[in-house]
């Protein structure tokens, strides 16, 4: 089912902001983009003019995406008459995003605007580090997080500078779609797959993906396809098109870990899943391909150990 995002394009709005996430989105096929703004065109922060914008809508389908991208100045370009219409219909939009209806997404100094239309009080939140202490004074209500790219608070999300927003949306790919569609509009972008620091630890279907070496991601692929299967170092570089002695050490120079290792993670995930669907110990570990629950429990203590939950989710 394809989901409406909004972007509210006002004069200065900064151009990365608004078509880096754009951008993203487009390329995972199941967003439709709209361009809305108080007046039918505005000016980028790159001279780029946009026409034939769409004005405010009074309501939204349900589950559509509101974002707010920066501007240039927001010490000029937020106190515009064009701003303060678009501030005064962002209050309006209150209640849809207190219930979940709508999901807003700020980026940069989007913040800013969203924080004095009174959305962002009592939500944590983030924004680029230069009008972070602004962010602070002008939504005292709001509770502002420093050194973040992104901050995901219920139904509002929050970024750090200008290419952050393509963190956000890859994010909102991953959980809408799935990790594996994120990696894949990623890896179409020739972008690293980030997410905030105080997120959930990433599992192992995403912490190894930060790379761009193509024989590495063939062998995840392969593995990633059918974890449980009893997978040999040799059938995996076969697969990846490389010998077993050139993956070994790509998985330690990519990844820092080994090809067992990296395995080991990803069955460690489909056992915490099925645990999380309701199977007994000895059922999950069979399902991931561990031999009995006392291997499954010596792979999860090894790795907390090393201090690497065994948990996607913890």
């Amino acid at each position: 089912m394809q989901r409406d995002v909004y972007f509210l394009t006002l004069p200065g709005v900064m151009a990365l902001d608004l078509t880096g996430p754009a951008e993203t989105l487009r390329l995972a096929g199941q967003f439709t983009l709209h361009y809305i703004s108080p007046q039918p065109e505005a000016m980028t922060s790159t001279g780029l003019v946009i026409g034939h914008l769409q004005p405010l809508p009074e309501k939204f389908a349900a589950g559509s995406i509101l974002v707010v991208p920066g501007v240039t100045d927001s010490t000029i370009y937020y106190d515009t008459p064009e701003a303060l219409t678009a501030r005064l219909w962002l209050s309006q939009q209150q209640e849809a995003i207190e219930h979940g209806e709508i999901t807003l997404v700020c980026v940069c100094s989007g913040s800013l605007l969203a924080g004095r239309a009174g959305l962002l009080d009592g939500y944590q939140c983030t924004t680029h580090h230069n009008v972070i202490e602004r962010l602070r004074q002008q939504a005292p209500g709001a509770l502002v997080r420093e050194n973040r790219i992104f901050v995901e608070d219920r139904f509002v999300l929050t970024s750090a500078g200008i290419t952050a927003g393509i963190d956000v949306a890859l994010h909102l790919i991953a959980r809408d779609l799935g990790p594996q569609a994120a990696l894949e509009v990623a890896r179409e972008m020739v972008v690293y797959f980030r997410r905030a620091g105080d997120d959930p630890q990433l599992s192992p279907w995403l912490r190894y993906r930060n790379h761009l070496h193509p024989a590495v991601h063939r062998a995840q692929n392969v593995m990633a396809a059918e974890p449980e299967s009893s997978w040999q170092i040799e059938d995996v570089a076969t697969r990846a098109h490389v010998s077993s002695r050139h993956l070994t050490r790509l998985f330690r120079e990519h990844l820092g870990i080994s090809v067992r290792e990296y395995h080991e993670q990803l069955r460690l995930a489909v056992a915490q899943q099925r645990l999380q669907q309701g199977l007994g110990v000895e059922q999950a570990a069979l399902a991931a391909g561990f031999t009995s629950s006392r291997q499954l429990r010596r792979a999860q203590l090894r790795w907390q150990l090393l201090g690497v939950s065994a948990n996607p989710e913890s």
